[in-house]
């Protein structure tokens, strides 16, 4: 500023002009030895002095108006904003996603407590599809009822006096499921995930028994207040002996014709006992009649023992097809959102899982999943279930070929990369095919890298550590990109369901021979439930369960098992 003042002080210049011209008339030798630095200097002096006066007079003569100055400033602004649009579309993976995923999740939870409830939707690819408003609703009522109802509130210290009594005599405001924790941990998670849909359709509070592991692999569901059983439960010692042979068990009480209610209808029995585990009877199965929910609504505790995943027949219900048809629109979504909402991994699983999925699979191009159960007996690996497996790997284009001929295979550009991630209680077929594409290059040059997290030998269903690595890689499963699953397994139908993925699956090998074709692509993600009841209700007859409504059909990998599909015509 200083020097623009000084060449803006006219007088001053004029003087100093005007003494070099005196000077160099005067002493024509010093005019000679005048540097060429200083004319040049001078030129440059002059060129500034007549640029700043001209814009002096040009502001002074028509200053700029706020619209030009606010107008300049949205030309930036502009500018910056398609330059950021252009970085978000550039950097898409990066945009942080919805973490109540589309309204499912509640929001207001200690983040803390449980990282993976917010944080699991930035490792998956969001679906086309959404969770209906009216499921989010019925959601959202539910923790209302979950919150007024559950353990150690008024009215549940109030039902509980009437369930020590043994008998009840006037209605209630909360009633109950109760969830006894039975079977491997994939049955558990399908079979919870059942009963608390039935909770939601019968206005029931579900209560979980926490059994050896449930607090340690899931995080609290519903805000404020626990879905676990409290330890000092009156009938918590009983649930190891409840079985069919039990008074309290439903379908013996059928069978004894049994008086439930005076003709008052007073002194109704406090509880009932649900079997519905896979060795169920006949007046057992009655529990999906429409008539038989009208009297089990009267009773305050329903104490539930199933290995099933029995949603596909409470679609059959008449009293609850409105119902459900409300909650998913797309039947092959129930599990998937059911899951999505209810499972959500402890700290301590949610870093076994992170960890290896950053080590291991985050990098790749694509994740492909392999998921080996297998039921015969005796030592493996078989070769005949590694065949099936590769054969089917290969057919489907999830995996490229070998080549046996060359040593190198050079892609055209950027050879893309697949990470397989295989689980099975052999460490067998994933050593094989670890080998072999170590060994050989593909053919389309891909890089494949094939990992297993553990190896357990055999089912260890009551340890702890065990149950964490199968919870653990259940969900890493579901977070692949296309998935390979074994025939029968609940393993695979919680990864499917819960990564939104329709398999393709091994069919059951018989005779120790490979299959073939060895695999087929799952009609819907949706869990098989393999032991339904073939009855018709209404006529009191046998029926085929899987004929009677477009959207529940016969399973791929079990023919008698029914699953959610969906039929495209009602939608």
């Amino acid at each position: 500023m200083k020097r623009f003042k000084q060449n803006l002080d006219g007088d001053h210049l004029s003087t100093h002009l005007d003494l070099d011209t005196r000077n160099a008339l005067r002493n024509p030798d010093w005019k000679s030895g005048f540097s060429s630095m200083k004319v040049m200097g001078i030129f440059v002096a002059g060129l500034i002095v007549f640029s700043v006066l001209f814009s002096v007079n040009v502001v002074l003569r028509d200053p700029p108006s706020d619209a030009v100055f606010e107008t300049s400033k949205a030309r930036v602004l502009e500018v910056e904003h398609r330059k950021d649009s252009e970085d978000q579309f550039s950097q898409s993976l990066e945009v942080p996603k919805d973490k109540l995923l589309r309204g499912l999740l509640a929001d207001g939870f200690d983040e803390g407590s449980c990282v993976s409830r917010y944080q699991s939707a930035s490792y998956r690819k969001e679906l086309p599809y959404r969770p209906s408003s009216y499921l989010i609703s019925k959601l959202r009522s539910y923790e209302a009822l979950h919150k007024r109802c559950g353990p150690y509130t008024e009215f549940y210290n109030k039902t509980i006096e009437q369930l020590k009594s043994g008998y009840h005599t006037s209605s209630l405001d909360c009633n109950y499921v109760v969830w006894i924790s039975f079977s491997g941990l994939g049955n558990r998670i399908l079979t919870l995930a059942s009963a608390f849909l039935y909770a939601v359709l019968t206005n029931r509070v579900l209560l979980v028994d926490p059994g050896v592991d449930m607090v340690d692999l899931f995080c609290e569901p519903f805000p404020e207040v626990s879905w676990f059983l409290p330890m000092d439960f009156p009938l918590k010692n009983q649930f190891d002996s409840l079985d069919q042979k039990s008074p309290h068990c439903y379908g013996k009480m059928l069978k004894k014709n049994t008086n439930f209610t005076n003709s008052d209808g007073s002194m109704m029995p406090s509880f009932v006992y649900l079997h519905l585990a896979h060795d169920y009877d006949d007046q057992d199965k009655l529990f999906f009649c429409s008539q038989d929910q009208t009297f089990l609504q009267k009773i305050p505790w329903l104490i539930m023992k199933t290995d099933n995943y029995f949603v596909p027949s409470l679609f059959l219900i008449p009293s609850f097809e409105q119902e459900l048809n409300n909650l998913f629109p797309r039947k092959e979504t129930a599990f998937h959102f059911l899951g999505r909402y209810l499972f959500h991994p402890t700290n301590v699983v949610w870093g076994l899982i992170t960890r290896y999925y950053q080590a291991y699979l985050e990098k790749a191009d694509e994740r492909v999943g392999i998921q080996i159960r297998v039921f015969d007996t005796g030592t493996g690996p078989f070769q005949h279930v590694f065949d099936q497996i590769l054969a089917c790997a290969v057919k489907e284009n999830l995996l490229p070929e070998i080549n046996r001929q060359d040593f190198i295979v050079s892609p055209l550009g950027t050879p893309k990369s697949k990470a397989v991630l295989m689980t099975s209680l052999s460490s067998g077929y994933f050593e094989k095919l670890r080998d072999m594409y170590w060994e050989h290059p593909t053919v389309t040059g891909e890089v494949i890298g094939i990992y297993q997290p553990s190896h357990e030998e055999y089912q260890q269903t009551e340890k702890l550590m065990h149950n964490r690595k199968a919870w653990t890689e259940m969900y890493l499963l579901s977070l692949t990109d296309v998935l390979v699953t074994s025939s029968w397994s609940t393993f695979g139908y919680v990864a499917q369901s819960l990564g939104g993925l329709t398999p393709w699956i091994l069919y059951k090998p018989e005779n120790r021979t490979a299959p073939d074709p060895p695999c087929q692509r799952a009609m819907s993600m949706e869990p098989c439930f393999h032991a339904p009841p073939f009855y018709d209700c209404k006529a009191k007859t046998g029926v085929d369960t899987g004929k009677l409504v477009p959207h529940v059909r016969h399973c791929e990998d079990m023919s008698w098992g029914l699953k959610l599909v969906d039929s495209y015509e009602e939608l």
